[in-house]
C-alpha cells in the first residue's frame, strides 16, 4: 500500500535564473496529509515574499510505502 505526504520547498534564489538558493539551503515546510494543506501553506509562504522577486516555491509530493 502506498501514500502520499507532501511539502512546501523554495526559497530565496541568488538570481531570477533560479539556479542557486541565497543561504544555508531550502526552506522547507511539512510534511502536510493533504495536496490542499500544502497549497494553503504554499499561498502563505508565497503571500509572505510577494516582494522579493527571486523567491519561488513548489508543493513536492513524496510517495510512501506502507507495510502490508
Amino acid at each position: 500500500m502506498t501514500t502520499e505526504r507532501y511539502w512546501v520547498v523554495g526559497g530565496e534564489y541568488s538570481c531570477m535564473a533560479f539556479k542557486s538558493l541565497k543561504g544555508e539551503g531550502p526552506q522547507v515546510l511539512g510534511p502536510y496529509e493533504t495536496r490542499d494543506e500544502a497549497k494553503e501553506a504554499w499561498k502563505r509562504v508565497s503571500r509572505e515574499t510577494r516582494g522579493v522577486a527571486t523567491a519561488r516555491f513548489a508543493i513536492a509530493a513524496e510517495q510512501l510505502v506502507l507495510p502490508a
